[in-house]
């Protein structure tokens, strides 16, 4: 077993970070848990008179179960990073692997995707727990034992179907040019393999575990088409979604690129909001595609994954890098690990800024809603999904700046009021943005 080296600069980094990361989760995890509890016997009174006591009494016991739970497995969690990393558990897989007569590209393939599996074999409990404990026990869950084993088997099948290949692409890169620039041809196979993923999804892999039928004629379907006109979004149709097999939390969302866009509405939510609410839910979805939302988080992520990438181009190269993280084996098979597993960890600051982003993202979203359909038919939209969803009303102000990528709900209500004096009676004279 591989024995970690306390005086190597990483090793020190790695715990430091990893002691700040669990200290500040656990305590915006019990600050957030406390502040719900505290305002749990009153609705706020911009909720009053849609969600009752009882529904915001169930949304605070159901977000601290899931609060507690987590807190949980915040712990496990660096347990085990601890044990693969400097405990050598990483170390000991791999030495199985080298110990086989495969070919050495296989041989990593092998490695990298039987850890992954064994990660997530190791998190197992925990989702079973949230599926037929928490989920359960507040009424959300509908899923069968049966479905969560199938779906495990469908997405581990999937792991190997997709990542055999994109592995063996880019450890033969990686093998080829590893004293060079390899992590600059690894960024590019890696955003050729999610363009893939987001265009095949909706046709493909999505169908793998739902159902998906066009969305049926009606007032609903007439109003959805006509703010598909007027706002200029082409897509490869309306579908709805069997989410009430599995669980009864409601959403919409839209998927793909190009000319293989859907629009999926779950028929949870269908079977909540009016036609007028589902439309506005739709026109905040399209704000996120026409306010380039898509496209900026897109950059985003490519873009902090070349620096990503980069930065494991000079650390593969360094020996203390294997070292400090429990590896005598200094492979690129290894360096793709600990950069998978543990850079998130001395990374994680980035976080919140990840956070902020994407709720000011939220807030031009509802704003390109208001203007398409008004804003009140969104506000009780929002409204009814927070109470049937149990979404808490009351987050801790600091767990939500760190962890939530939405506004809580007063703030965003609030700013949607901001749009209540230039409501139209007339949404359908508005000109297609641009």
């Amino acid at each position: 077993m591989a024995q970690p080296d306390l005086h190597n600069w990483l090793t020190t980094l790695f715990l430091l970070a990893l002691a700040a990361h669990l200290m500040i989760e656990v305590w915006l995890n019990i600050k957030n848990q406390f502040h719900i509890g505290q305002h749990r016997n009153l609705v706020p009174d911009d909720f009053a008179q849609t969600v009752s006591l009882a529904d915001h009494e169930k949304a605070a016991d159901y977000t601290r179960a899931k609060l507690q739970l987590n807190r949980y497995v915040l712990f496990y969690d660096v347990a085990i990073l601890v044990f693969m990393t400097l405990g050598g558990g990483f170390q000991q897989l791999y030495d199985y692997w080298a110990g086989t007569q495969l070919p050495m590209i296989w041989r990593e393939v092998g490695f990298l995707l039987s850890t992954f599996w064994l990660l997530s074999l190791l998190n197992l409990p925990f989702s079973y727990l949230r599926t037929f404990k928490i989920e359960e026990a507040f009424g959300f869950n509908r899923m069968t034992l049966g479905q969560f084993a199938s779906d495990l088997l469908k997405q581990w099948a999937l792991g190997l179907g997709l990542g055999l290949p994109v592995l063996w692409a880019i450890l033969s890169v990686m093998h080829a040019y590893f004293d060079q620039a390899w992590w600059l041809y690894t960024w590019l196979i890696w955003i050729g393999f999610n363009l893939f993923l987001l265009w095949a999804y909706p046709k493909w892999i999505a169908p793998l575990f739902n159902r998906f039928s066009p969305l049926e004629d009606g007032e609903m379907k007439q109003r959805i088409e006509a703010l598909l006109q007027r706002t200029g979004f082409e897509s490869n149709g309306i579908f709805v979604m069997d989410g009430s097999s599995r669980s009864g939390h409601g959403n919409a969302y839209f998927t793909g690129f190009g000319k293989n866009k859907r629009i999926v509405f779950f028929d949870t939510l269908l079977e909540k909001l009016t036609p007028e609410e589902v439309e506005a839910v739709l026109a905040h979805e399209l704000g996120h595609y026409k306010r380039g939302h898509i496209k900026k988080r897109m950059i985003w992520s490519f873009g902090l994954s070349l620096i990503g990438l980069a930065l494991l181009g000079w650390l593969a190269q360094t020996p203390d890098f294997y070292h400090g993280l429990g590896m005598t084996s200094q492979t690129p098979a290894t360096a793709l690990l600990l950069f998978a597993t543990v850079m998130p960890v001395l990374f994680f600051f980035l976080g919140p800024l990840s956070a902020l982003k994407s709720r000011q993202h939220e807030f031009e979203a509802d704003a390109f809603a208001a203007e398409q359909v008004g804003p009140n038919a969104l506000i009780q939209a929002l409204v009814k999904l927070y109470r049937d969803n149990a979404s808490s009303l009351t987050p801790d102000p600091a767990y939500s700046a760190w962890h939530d990528s939405h506004p809580p709900a007063k703030i965003r209500i609030d700013h949607l009021k901001r749009f209540q004096s230039a409501d139209t009676t007339d949404p359908s004279h508005k000109e297609p943005d641009a």
